[in-house]
């Protein structure tokens, strides 16, 4: 998908896999600030020399957890967006479909990539960068199914889905309301009729 990705997981030898799956795991349940590398190397079941061995230091664990759960989200929703064929409308509602499925599996407490951002505001750490770009690829993704759409409105049409999308993911993790992502479908379905009967 993204070639600037620092790591693929399939090149990754068994030992940096389980340092990589620990990682997944404790950063994400527990915070990154939270979590040391003496616990990751001991939830791997390898020694700290190994972990520096393969990664460097922790920032480059973080920008490998980071890295590797954008990867995943966006093979499983390249899967939503196949299924949904060629119209741009169920494509749109895809990205929705996929990401309650998402959430509720992988993603319970929110988006990873907002959560570590409320640990790293700092643009010098090398995780920053795959953070934002991140959200901009989303936005770019919503932009362009919205081009599809309706070409003359794309830029706003996709600011608005990201933005439903967004306060999903946000809801969804803080327990807001029930079903958020349910509803955030809804108003997309909203506006893309709109915009089908608009043409």
């Amino acid at each position: 998908m993204d070639a600037s990705h620092p790591l693929q997981r399939d090149g990754l030898t068994p030992a940096a896999q389980r340092v990589l799956d620990a990682a997944d795991r404790l950063f994400y349940e527990r915070g990154i600030h939270a979590v040391g590398v003496d616990l990751i190397a001991a939830e791997a079941g390898v020694t700290k020399k190994t972990l520096y061995d393969r990664f460097g230091s922790k920032e480059q664990i973080v920008v490998a957890y980071l890295a590797d759960r954008d990867q995943r989200w966006r093979t499983f929703l390249a899967q939503y967006l196949d299924v949904a064929g060629s119209e741009p409308g169920r494509r749109i509602l895809a990205v929705y479909d996929a990401s309650r499925a998402w959430s509720a599996e992988h993603s319970s407490k929110g988006c990873s990539m907002v959560n570590a951002h409320a640990e790293i505001s700092d643009p010098s750490h090398p995780a920053y960068a795959i953070i934002t770009e991140q959200k901009h690829w989303m936005l770019a993704l919503f932009t362009d199914l919205a081009r599809e759409l309706a070409p003359e409105t794309a830029e706003h049409l996709g600011r608005t889905l990201m933005l439903l999308h967004e306060g999903a993911l946000v809801a969804h993790g803080l327990s807001t309301f029930p079903n958020p992502f349910d509803h955030a479908r809804r108003h997309a379905h909203d506006l893309v009729a709109a915009e089908e009967h608009h043409h």
